[in-house]
């Protein structure tokens, strides 16, 4: 029987002997637990998986969909249709709303099955062992008391106490922000040490760079540092995107606006004594031209449209609104490992005793590049660097990896920093398994976190016993005392210049025919070492991050650095970015912590760099900027990122380095982890807006137009000038078959040039509400006289009925063309880039043309067939609403500069 615990009580397990630990679970280390024991603990436990919230059922996903004061005007007038027997009206009406959730729905749940397959590709296996033997298992079915293996590149799958470790290192980025590697020890740590300081502990969603270890599962799943983490997230509140805000104040405006014209209808008819069921059709047909029944499927297809554009470019949408919220953000608060940078270390200065200063060509682990001083190329066949590099490759646990293929590329087993130090070697022409063949350790002193050293001794050619030494610079230079007070304080200021560039300076030194005494420590070296150098070290950024960053400024898009880094290095590297300008400030989190609300959101706009912060911290920024008014983006990857990824307007998390936590509290997760794809989404949702308004624009003034012939032939004293089911048509058919085409207008090329969206920006804006007035009136002006023209004249109702149906309905053809640009000409090329749109002119005129000549059409929609000389007097009507709004576009280009399109 595994364990003899009896309750779940939670123990301080890094405060307890490994031993102690071991008999809390009845285990074995050396043996693991028995199958049945795992079993047991499964079923008391359950499975080794991250809290993730109750899934939607399908029905909920549908039913979300009718959440719309759109939606609530057309069951509306369903109804009415229904209580007076025109049941073919109410069909459409309810088809249309059907035909919209079904849309939304589907799209959200291929996002849903997006994020699915994505986690099943990122399934995590570990090493344990069970029953004697090492097994490999799916990190799910981990369970408290099971034996962990860990190796340099592991993965950590639950929190775990360590029994037995060797030269172990953890990146425990993910968790604590800390971006060098941690060391750890079997040792117990105090009670009351914070979780960064517990180093015979490891966590969940960390991994190994370095060593070996056994350890003991002691949490898993919602008991772990993470889970805790997750449980955070949940409880973040989402706020609605901007999109979501301005379509409810867009839909509660057209819902008193159609409820007036409700009235107004109602009013007049009982005011002239018509019929009262003919008054209300009357009113219902008000109340449906003046809803656009087409925008949520235009919004729902515009949104769905960006998410499968964003989704080739490497993001996938978890929520259709934030396409367009990407499109509004002014700002993004981003992390730095990994995002802005590669997440590999870079050694690009040398300096040598004697002030010899020398540069390192190349970035990243492939091992090309050179070493130059002054310009002139430098190797091993220098005796100093030689020395220098030589220490940097003996005094070392990593490995550099060579690609696998010709598609892949170099990689680093260990610490990167000791991974970039064997690059450095490669480039100084040293032949790193000849170099360590030659050299073998026979002793060392693994790198202790307090003395911030590490030594090792080798048999060399100099002396029968060398010691290397590496560490920081100042703990280097206090064993150096040997070299003279002035070099002492040369290499130091050497140091600070380095640090100063945000390069992790590390020093190099040797000792001659040393033993090594664990016992003693490096307190034995003291005063005999011998300076060999120092190398600066940088995480490079992103070539494709420096080009997002350039076009996030153009757009107006202010981007801040969030990372757990010391802040003079995120400084350094936001400098070269563009992240940080002059007058800007970094700040870590002991400063934010003293800063009240108050001062913080004074001091924003010039802090470009928020250093060593926690995820409360995260979550304060977040909402910081939000107090100020901004719609805040965050990116991130790892789990201290969650929390602020779920409370910011949209979060953005890393397909690949992202923790699980990460993913699921994201609205977007990029999955190739380029900062670079965020500019491609900023841009997609800028379109999607763009677009969105377009069909705003040619929706309303189709609905203006329509209740403006209808008001004024009710005033006239005029009969209906258009039946009930000629509306709907208009409304649905020669409107649906543009307006979904419309949205897929392609990018005008300067949607990163304009300012982001103002999150109270009106759906309907001046210009628009302008364009409406003018589009809207010139239509309605020549309907409507047409329409008393020609019954004046004589002409039977059912025909001018059918003339004036067709002629609304040609209007539409020419408004379209119109909502194109607000300043730039319908005649040219802009037509033909929408291949789209020009079908949906092409299956429009059909469907008219289907309506006018087909026998049974002409029974359901009251038309009649109309000659061809007709129809050509009618198109030459249907143009003034295109030589109207041209005009009004030259009018503007010739008393002001032009604008974007």
């Amino acid at each position: 029987m595994a364990g003899t615990r009896t309750d779940d009580t939670a123990l301080t397990w890094h405060a307890l002997p490994a031993e102690r630990v071991s008999a809390e679970f009845g285990v074995d280390p050396q043996v693991g637990l028995a199958q049945g024991s795992v079993a047991e603990l499964r079923a008391r436990y359950g499975e080794n998986v991250l809290p993730e919230p109750a899934r939607k059922p399908l029905w909920f996903t549908f039913a979300r969909q009718f959440k719309s004061p759109l939606i609530y005007i057309l069951f509306v007038a369903a109804v009415l249709a229904i209580a007076l027997g025109h049941y073919g009206d109410a069909a459409v009406i309810l088809g249309v709303v059907l035909v919209n959730a079904l849309v939304g729905a589907f799209q959200e749940g291929r996002a849903e099955r997006s994020m699915e397959a994505l986690r099943r590709l990122a399934a995590l296996h570990v090493r344990v062992m069970r029953a004697g033997a090492e097994q490999v298992i799916e990190a799910r079915e981990l369970v408290p008391g099971d034996i962990v293996l860990l190796a340099a590149g592991d993965a950590v799958a639950a929190d775990a106490r360590l029994l037995a470790e060797a030269q172990l290192q953890m990146a425990e980025a993910a968790l604590t922000g800390e971006s060098a590697p941690v060391s750890k020890s079997v040792a117990v740590a105090p009670e009351a040490a914070g979780l960064g300081d517990r180093h015979c502990m490891v966590y969940s969603g960390t991994h190994v760079t370095a060593g070996r270890a056994r350890a003991v599962a002691v949490a898993t799943g919602a008991s772990t540092e993470v889970g805790r983490i997750a449980s955070m997230t949940e409880r973040a509140e989402e706020p609605k995107t901007p999109l979501e805000q301005r379509l409810d104040q867009f839909g509660r405006a057209l819902v008193a606006a159609a409820l007036g014209l409700f009235v107004l209808v109602m009013v007049l008819g009982l005011w002239r004594k018509l019929p009262l069921s003919e008054v209300l059709m009357v009113a219902i047909s008000q109340m449906v031209s003046m809803v656009p029944e087409g925008l949520p499927v235009a919004m729902t297809i515009a949104l769905a449209v960006g998410m499968q554009r964003m989704a080739e470019r490497g993001a996938i949408i978890r929520r259709l609104s934030a396409v367009e919220t990407l499109g509004s953000t002014t700002v993004i608060c981003t992390d730095k490992t990994g995002t802005l940078t590669k997440n590999e270390m870079t050694a690009v200065a040398l300096w040598l005793p004697g002030g010899r200063e020398m540069t390192v060509s190349g970035i990243g682990y492939a091992p090309e590049g050179t070493i130059s001083e002054e310009g002139r190329p430098a190797g091993a066949a220098d005796t100093a660097l030689r020395e220098l590099l030589l220490a940097a490759s003996l005094c070392n646990d990593a490995e550099l990896l060579p690609p696998e293929d010709e598609r892949a590329a170099w990689t680093v087993l260990g610490d990167p920093t000791e991974g970039a130090l064997l690059v450095l070697a490669h480039k100084g022409g040293l032949d790193l398994a000849q170099v360590r063949d030659a050299a073998l350790r026979d002793a060392e002193l693994p790198f202790d976190s307090d003395a911030k050293l590490m030594a090792t001794r080798h048999r060399c050619d100099a002396a029968p016993r060398c010691v290397l030494v590496k560490g920081a610079p100042e703990a280097v230079l206090q064993l150096c005392a040997a070299d003279g007070l002035a070099a002492t304080h040369a290499a130091h200021d050497a140091a600070e210049a380095m640090a100063t560039k945000a390069l992790r300076v590390l020093a190099f030194a040797s000792v001659e025919d040393d033993p090594l005494d664990a016992q003693a420590g490096f307190e034995a070296l003291a005063g005999r070492a011998r300076l060999l150098g120092l190398v600066g070290e940088i995480d490079p950024p992103r070539e494709e991050a420096r080009l997002a960053v350039a076009d996030c400024r153009a757009a107006g898009i202010r981007p801040v650095m969030v990372t757990g880094d010391h802040k003079l290095t995120g400084l350094a590297i936001a400098r070269e970015l563009g992240i940080a300008r002059d007058g800007d400030r970094a700040i870590d989190g002991p400063e934010l912590e003293r800063m009240g609300e108050a001062d913080l959101r004074d001091a924003l706009p010039h802090i470009a760099v928020f250093a060593r912060v926690h995820p409360a911290q995260k979550l304060r920024i977040v909402e910081a900027f939000q107090a100020r008014g901004d719609v805040v983006a965050m990116t991130g990857d790892g789990v201290n990122d969650a929390p602020a990824l779920a409370r910011a307007d949209v979060g953005v998390a890393m397909g690949i380095t992202g923790t699980e936590v990460a993913k699921s509290a994201a609205k977007i997760v990029v999955t190739d982890d380029n900062f670079a794809t965020i500019v491609g989404a900023v841009e997609q949702g800028r379109l999607v807006y763009g677009n969105l308004k377009k069909v705003i624009l040619y929706l309303f003034a189709t609905s203006v137009d329509e209740v403006l012939v209808l008001l004024l032939a009710l005033l006239g004293g005029f009969p209906l000038p258009l039946a009930a089911v000629q509306i709907l048509w208009i409304n649905i058919v020669t409107e649906g078959t543009l307006t979904v085409n419309l949205v897929m207008d392609p990018p005008d090329g300067d949607e990163m040039r304009r300012r982001p969206v103002a999150r109270d920006d009106h759906l309907l804006d001046r210009l628009m509400l302008a364009r409406t007035a003018l589009m809207a009136s010139c239509a309605a002006a020549v309907a409507f006289g047409w329409f008393a023209w020609r019954l004046r004249h004589g002409i039977p109702l059912e025909i001018v009925r059918t003339e004036v149906f067709t002629l609304v309905a040609m209007s539409q053809w020419f408004n379209v063309l119109n909502c194109q640009s607000a300043t730039v000409s319908a005649f040219g090329r802009r037509l033909l880039r929408n291949r789209w749109l020009l079908g949906g002119l092409v299956l429009s005129v059909a469907l008219q043309a289907l309506v006018l000549y087909a026998p049974a059409m002409n029974r359901w929609f009251h038309t009649v067939p109309l000659p061809l000389e007709t129809l050509v007097v009618l198109v030459a009507l249907a143009s003034v609403v295109l030589w109207a709004e041209e005009a009004r576009k030259l009018l503007r280009k010739t008393v002001r500069a032009p604008s974007p399109a």
